[in-house]
């Protein structure tokens, strides 16, 4: 169900940036501290003590700013209860985040009725932000004050698209290994570039096809508003649309319904085939 003209996601919006920006500051001042703490979540997942102080730090803001709103983030328990749902990743990307990479960003969206509305990607050591609201496009930059409209590309075969993915593990145990290692076949180019980035990158055009086998409401929620508001389209693995599992897949738009069909289609098993077995493509260095 799409927000009344009276719901003001402006307003929303910018109170996302202000927590983005905070975010910002907990999770610079802690990246490649010597001091970090790490710990194993139960699905032995990491956490560190940067991931909770960010969560804890939008949901107080929230608790101030819109005490009615419920709250679902990756770290702690669901609060409230309603129409409107803040859902928010402190830091996508944790393990990159442990081990030095730059890579990761702090993610915040706005739900109404399961329906993404407003949503805030934060990469601040790639100096880069991504914000959309629904009917409102999509941007990008430093700050609202910064800010470019951005748009997916118009690339229409599969042969021609650049596609990016973060392993290939985790397609092999999803069941849709093979399928998706002859996607990666076909295609003109394909990177890891992983986590979030693979959605930004996309909404801006750099990237074709974005697509993971196995996340959550709070790894995708932000980045599903923005690559659509950007002109694609992002739904599940099967075909369905939004950030409802299980995993992602986002694409320019033009090239959705093929690559839905083809990490669908299933493999012919021989006689003797107890599981298809994945080919992994050869890769040829760039110059």
């Amino acid at each position: 169900m799409a927000p009344s003209p009276a719901q003001n996601l402006t307003d929303d919006l910018r109170l996302a940036h202000l927590m983005a920006d905070n975010a910002d500051s907990i999770t610079t001042s802690r990246f490649r501290a010597r001091d970090l703490t790490v710990s194993s979540k139960p699905d032995m997942t990491e956490v560190t003590d940067a991931d909770l102080a960010v969560e804890e730090a939008v949901r107080r803001t929230l608790a101030k700013a819109r005490p009615r709103d419920a709250v679902h983030g990756e770290e702690g328990e669901d609060t409230g209860w309603g129409p409107r749902r803040w859902v928010v990743d402190p830091i996508d990307g944790t393990r990159n985040f442990v081990r030095g990479v730059p890579v990761w960003a702090t993610l915040i969206a706005l739900m109404i009725d399961d329906q993404v509305v407003a949503g805030v990607v934060s990469a601040p050591m790639l100096n880069r932000r991504w914000w959309a609201h629904r009917g409102g496009g999509a941007f990008a930059g430093k700050s609202l004050m910064s800010a470019a409209p951005i748009r997916v590309s118009k690339v229409a075969t599969v042969a021609d698209a650049s596609l990016s993915y973060s392993s290939i593990g985790g397609w092999v145990t999803s069941g849709h290994g093979q399928p998706f290692v002859d996607l990666m076949r076909d295609c003109w180019r394909t990177r890891a570039y992983g986590d979030f980035w693979s959605y930004m990158l996309l909404a801006e055009g750099a990237v074709d096809i974005a697509c993971e086998p196995e996340l959550a409401l709070h790894d995708m929620a932000a980045l599903a508003v923005v690559v659509e508001e950007a002109g694609g389209r992002f739904g599940n693995v099967a075909g369905e649309r939004g950030p409802v599992g299980p995993g992602a897949l986002a694409t320019n738009g033009v090239l959705h319904d093929e690559v839905v069909r083809r990490l669908n289609t299933p493999v012919e098993l021989g006689e003797d085939d107890l599981e298809p077995s994945v080919e992994i493509p050869r890769v040829t260095p760039e110059v």
